[in-house]
């Protein structure tokens, strides 16, 4: 059911007054047919009764919120760029003492883990820490437990397999029942925290920046202010990853950046 662009622009300015979310420059496409999803499940008939439901119900935003920032994700998603990651920038990072990453978007986690595994690896774990980020809260939350369904691993043991892990993908996980629950090990140096891109700062300096498949959801101004965002918490030749649909062509600052990997997406901060 479509709905007067008015009333679409009126519940995102509303919910940018009352709650500090501001999804005004994200793909509208994308958040139209997210909002037209969840009033369809709950029966909600229009955006006007939408929107005065939210305002006044908190619980109801809330849930609002989780499935308007919701990302598909799952681990060594794309295994090529892992692969690429691994030989291309780890090897590098390795020559920095201490090594700081912001997984931006992290979603419920299942990136995160992933990365952790590759440092791991490369030996590498025990002198980085993990900043993983999101806007959704209950993502966060799911990714702080690590707690997945063992029906994915099989397509998750494929991943790996094809991203060039050196181990058994079980060896990173203990199953129980219908679940996983990813070794404490990979957790110790992660730190998870809401992070909203579209209004929230740069927070600390980092040798890499990963934050796939987030960007195609917001309009070009907004990925500008990201990646502007991104070069200002990277240090100098800091590495930068995004999805395989992303790019930095419509940003200002895509000659401060130089392809590490143009096909995967990565790309290193330049003078």
């Amino acid at each position: 059911m479509d709905y007067d662009n008015r009333e679409f622009t009126a519940l995102l300015d509303a919910i940018r007054v009352e709650y500090g979310y501001d999804f005004t420059d994200y793909s509208e496409a994308s958040v139209k047919r997210r909002i037209n999803s969840f009033r369809d499940s709950r029966n909600i008939g229009t955006i006007d009764e939408l929107g005065k439901m939210i305002l006044k119900d908190e619980d109801l935003f809330e849930k609002f919120i989780q499935e308007i920032s919701v990302t598909v994700t799952e681990m060594f998603r794309d295994p090529p760029f892992y692969k690429s990651l691994r030989n291309s920038v780890l090897k590098r990072l390795a020559t920095y003492p201490f090594i700081k990453i912001w997984i931006a978007g992290c979603a419920t986690g299942e990136e995160v883990y992933s990365i952790a595994i590759l440092l791991s690896e490369e030996g590498l774990l025990n002198r980085t820490l993990i900043y993983a980020t999101d806007i959704n809260q209950k993502s966060i939350q799911i990714a702080k437990e690590g707690l997945y369904p063992l029906e994915n691993m099989k397509q998750y043991t494929s991943n790996y397999q094809k991203a060039g892990g050196k181990k058994s993908f079980s060896e990173y996980y203990k199953a129980k029942y219908n679940s996983v629950l990813f070794h404490k090990s990979l957790k110790q140096n992660i730190v998870f925290a809401p992070h909203n891109l579209v209004i929230d700062k740069s927070f600390n300096e980092f040798q890499l920046i990963i934050c796939r498949n987030v960007l195609i959801y917001f309009n070009q101004k907004l990925q500008n202010n990201v990646v502007n965002l991104f070069y200002e918490s990277l240090c100098m030749f800091g590495f930068l990853g995004l999805g395989n649909k992303e790019s930095l062509l419509f940003s200002d600052k895509r000659n401060n950046f130089e392809d590490i990997d143009r096909h995967e997406k990565i790309f290193m901060k330049t003078e």
